[in-house]
C-alpha cells in the first residue's frame, strides 16, 4: 500500500536512481508496468519518492533493468532502509559528486551553503574546480569528468524558477589562492556576477572576528516546497544527510548566527571586489 509519509532522503535518492536506470534502458513507465503487471502510477510514485519502496519491488525492477551484482545488492539494501531518516552516503573517491545531493538539490526552493575553506560548489568556475581537484590529488584522467559533474550541478541556478541561494563564507576562502592569482580573481568576479541574478546572496565572515561558531565545518541546508528540509555535511569520501527536526533547527539557528556576524551583502561584495583586485596585482 502506498505510504502517505513524507519521503526520506534515502527514498528520494533510491527513486531517482531507479528513474535513471529506466531512462537508461529507454523504457517508458507503461512499458515497465506492463512487464510487471503493475500500474504505471505505482512506478512513478516510487521514482519520485511519494510511495514506500519495498525491497521485493526494487528486485523486480532490477530484473527488468538488468542490474546485477554489487549494484543490485546496494539498491535492494537501500530499499530495506527507505523509511529511515538520515543517510550516510559513501562516494567512490575524493571530490566525487554526491549522486543523492545532485538529485535533491534540483528540487530545493531555498539553499543555504556555509563554507569556511572553499568557494561554494554552485558558484565555482571550471578553472577553480580544476585547481581544487589537482590540489586534492585527483588523478589526471578523472579531473575533466569531475569538473563537468561539478559544473553540471550549477544548472539548478538557471532554471525558470531557480532556488533562493544564500552563501556565507570565511574571508580566508577569498584570500587562499587555488591555481594562481588570475584564476582566483576571475573566480571572485564570478561570485559577484552570480549575486547579480537577484536570487543569490553572499556574505563574508571577516578575519577581524578571530573566531566564530562556523570554524568546525561546512554545511548545506536545503528547503523544499513539498518535502521536508535536509542538511548535507560533506566529507572527503562520504556525505551525511540529516533530516531530524532538531538537526534542521540547529543549522537554521547556526545560519542566523553566522549571518548576523558576517558583513552585510553590500559590504561583502565590496570586500570580494577589493580582494579580486589584489589577486590581479599579484
Amino acid at each position: 500500500m502506498a505510504t502517505t509519509k513524507q519521503p526520506t532522503v534515502i527514498g528520494r535518492g533510491l527513486g531517482g536512481e531507479l528513474r535513471v536506470l529506466r531512462e537508461g534502458r529507454k523504457m517508458s513507465l507503461k512499458e515497465v508496468a506492463d512487464l510487471l503487471g503493475w500500474q504505471a502510477s505505482k512506478i512513478s510514485r516510487m521514482e519520485t519518492g511519494k510511495q514506500g519502496i519495498r525491497p521485493a519491488d526494487v528486485a523486480s525492477l532490477l530484473v527488468v533493468y538488468r542490474v546485477t551484482g554489487r549494484d543490485r545488492d546496494r539498491l535492494v539494501k537501500l530499499a530495506e532502509r527507505s523509511e529511515d531518516t538520515g543517510y550516510w552516503e559513501n562516494q567512490p573517491a575524493l571530490s566525487a559528486e554526491s549522486k543523492t545531493l545532485m538529485r535533491i538539490e534540483r528540487e530545493a526552493s531555498e539553499i543555504v551553503i556555509y563554507e569556511p575553506l572553499l568557494i561554494p560548489g554552485l558558484v565555482q568556475t571550471g578553472d577553480y574546480v580544476r585547481a581544487l581537484m589537482r590540489a586534492g590529488n585527483v588523478s589526471a584522467e578523472d579531473v575533466d569528468a569531475r569538473v563537468a559533474a561539478r559544473l553540471a550541478r550549477q544548472a539548478v541556478l538557471t532554471k525558470d524558477t531557480p532556488p533562493k541561494l544564500k552563501m556565507i563564507v570565511d574571508e580566508f576562502v577569498l584570500r587562499r589562492v587555488l591555481g594562481n592569482p588570475k584564476i582566483m580573481a576571475r573566480q571572485l568576479r564570478h561570485v559577484l556576477e552570480s549575486v547579480e541574478r537577484g536570487t543569490t546572496s553572499f556574505q563574508v565572515l571577516p578575519l577581524s572576528l578571530f573566531g566564530h561558531s562556523g570554524l568546525d565545518g561546512s554545511y548545506t541546508l536545503m528547503e523544499f516546497v513539498r518535502n521536508l528540509p535536509v542538511v548535507y555535511l560533506d566529507h572527503k569520501i562520504s556525505g551525511l544527510f540529516l533530516e531530524e527536526p532538531a538537526h534542521i533547527e540547529f543549522f537554521r539557528d547556526e545560519t542566523d548566527t553566522l549571518s548576523e556576524l558576517a558583513l552585510s551583502p553590500v559590504e561583502s561584495a565590496e570586500l570580494v571586489a577589493t580582494i579580486a583586485r589584489e589577486h590581479d596585482r599579484e
